[in-house]
């Protein structure tokens, strides 16, 4: 899975794209692991930028509710911003959006997480 990334008001912004179901949780869970080094002991901000991906599954939330996990123990922060509407609807019935942080768009994430 490839997970480009850009630098944006110190936020290192990883797009993420298609679905992450059953099938791809384990490649989502292998590409995220070197970015979740970035974040580590607050270094800099890793904002998730889910503008398009289409569908989440359980084992795609669990993806990110460790890796959610791990940025905060290790004194990190770890958002997503710009959920498609099935997506946020998954979120809500989840309530995963009590998990981790969730923005509306990539800049309104950069204005509170970057400097």
């Amino acid at each position: 899975m490839n997970l480009p990334t850009r630098e944006q008001s110190g936020v290192l912004i990883v797009s993420v794209s298609g679905r992450i179901d059953h099938l791809a949780s384990e490649e989502f869970t292998q590409a995220i692991e070197p970015i979740l080094q970035q974040c580590k002991n607050g270094n800099r901000p890793v904002l998730l930028d889910f503008s398009a991906v289409e569908y989440i599954s359980s084992a795609g939330l669990r993806v990110l509710m460790m890796a959610s996990r791990r940025a905060k123990a290790e004194k990190g922060v770890f958002a997503i911003a710009s959920l498609q509407p099935l997506v946020q609807e998954v979120f809500a019935i989840s309530r995963f959006n009590l998990i981790m942080p969730c923005y509306v768009s990539i800049d309104a994430a950069c204005k509170v997480l970057g400097s």
